[in-house]
């Protein structure tokens, strides 16, 4: 029984793939082990998000080989797919997206052509299976029936972008939007629910889209899922704030399933530094949005991300971009240093700003962000909330239970019972409830 380690980088979507295709592979036999252990096949879902992320993709990829230099070592994923070329000769198979639902067949075709030989004596130019993604119109259909977490799993429903925002190399790595069938969702969803699964988390590469090439929509999704017996919660993953329309938000506040936990995409607070993002709204039209969502939602945590140090970001630029996020009172801002990726317009752009400034703006923001985190947490404290319980931990040799209220705010409750995959409403006491 050959023995196979997987390990995943990068977002939710990459995530949900490494698992379908650990579920493929234990399907067809395969032994799956740690990926800190020895195995005989080394599979490593890469990404190219940043250039950490393809270091990274690279660390990995090396320290598979140092581990077994016997072991067939299998690239996936977005870095292979944007960056084939600096793919090194000792990586043995080559697997880019859209061709990750073939990973038992790849690895059985390259195991019966090379047999039992070692590493050395193998071909010295990877065996490649990577699509010219920039044409590939057919949504690569993987499905999960269990999920890494107990008690929410993440869906894959739509993969590609068709956005182009002028940082960003994602739609050259997975190409251009592809949504997957409803009844595929719902087949997996009901699946799930059947397998005690209570929250699923909807995720895509630009899950706004989903629909757009079928004639669907993701409304009529979401509320295509919401009848399925047994989910009791629906959560989205990061959405486009031009997605959220009156009726949108007015239809999701009518289903009771629905988390009011809303991750819209801000990049900028400034429209100057939008637009040369190609990010296609304003923020007076951004700030529209989330009071739509505060209209129909009582106390939603909105959440959001934001680039610091784009090419042509000034003081006066950087100054707006944090007014705006002090305006709009996010629960959450994940602060990410603007990152060059070669192929893209804002590579090119002139005015890079330094390293070190993006890191004090960095620094700016994230504080400003614990400070917002802490004022929305205030507000739980007395407050009884429904929480999904998935975990025991030990804090300062005490027992808590971990789960989530469903604002996605993280609760410990002290007590030594197991309480996992239980819904339960509690009292928040104190913030030594709110775990961080």
């Amino acid at each position: 029984m050959k023995k196979v380690a997987l390990h995943n980088l990068g977002c939710k979507v990459n995530a949900y793939e490494t698992e379908a295709m650990q579920q493929l592979l234990e399907e067809r036999g395969y032994r799956i082990v740690p990926f800190k252990e020895e195995a005989d096949i080394y599979i490593i879902n890469t990404c190219t998000v940043t250039n950490m992320a393809d270091r990274k993709s690279r660390q990995m990829l090396h320290r598979a080989r140092k581990m077994n230099p016997e072991a067939v070592v299998v690239a996936c994923g977005c870095y292979v797919q944007a960056k084939r070329d600096e793919i090194e000769d000792d990586i043995d198979i080559i697997v880019g997206n859209n061709r990750k639902k073939d990973i038992v067949s790849i690895l059985e075709a390259y195991e019966a052509e090379h047999g039992e030989k070692g590493h050395q004596e193998k071909q010295t130019v990877p065996c490649t299976e990577v699509l010219d993604i920039d044409h590939e119109k057919e949504y690569e259909n993987l499905h999960l029936s269990k999920a890494a977490e107990h008690t929410r799993a993440y869906i894959k429903v739509q993969d590609g972008c068709n956005q182009f925002c002028s940082y960003c190399i994602i739609p050259y790595a997975r190409g251009r939007v592809r949504s997957r069938s409803r009844d595929s969702v719902l087949e997996e969803v009901r699946e799930l629910a059947v397998n005690g699964y209570k929250e699923v988390v909807l995720t895509g590469i630009h899950l706004s889209s989903y629909g757009v090439d079928t004639g669907d929509d993701l409304l009529a999704l979401i509320k295509a899922i919401h009848e399925v017996d047994g989910i009791q919660r629906i959560r989205m993953g990061s959405l486009e704030p031009r997605i959220i329309t009156d009726t949108f938000a007015k239809t999701l506040s009518e289903l009771p399933k629905i988390c009011p936990h809303f991750h819209l995409s801000l990049q900028s607070g400034c429209d100057m530094t939008l637009r040369r993002m190609n990010r296609r709204y304003t923020s007076e039209e951004y700030y529209e949005k989330c009071m739509l969502l505060r209209k129909y939602f009582n106390n939603p945590a909105l959440t959001t991300d934001v680039i610091v140090g784009f090419p042509g970001e000034t003081e006066e630029e950087f100054a707006q971009s944090k007014a705006f996020i002090d305006k709009v009172n996010f629960y959450e801002t994940h602060v990410f240093k603007y990152s060059k990726r070669e192929g893209t317009k804002a590579a090119v752009m002139p005015d890079q700003v330094p390293e070190q400034v993006k890191t004090e703006r960095s620094a700016e923001l994230l504080e400003l962000s614990r400070k917002k985190q802490s004022v929305y947490e205030d507000h739980l404290i007395g407050t009884t909330q429904e929480v999904l319980f998935e975990e025991e931990t030990v804090h300062d040799g005490v027992k808590f239970q971990i789960g989530h209220t469903r604002e996605y705010v993280k609760i410990g409750m002290k007590t030594s019972e197991k309480l996992s995959n239980q819904l339960l409403n509690v009292e928040i006491e104190s913030h030594l409830q709110i775990m961080h």
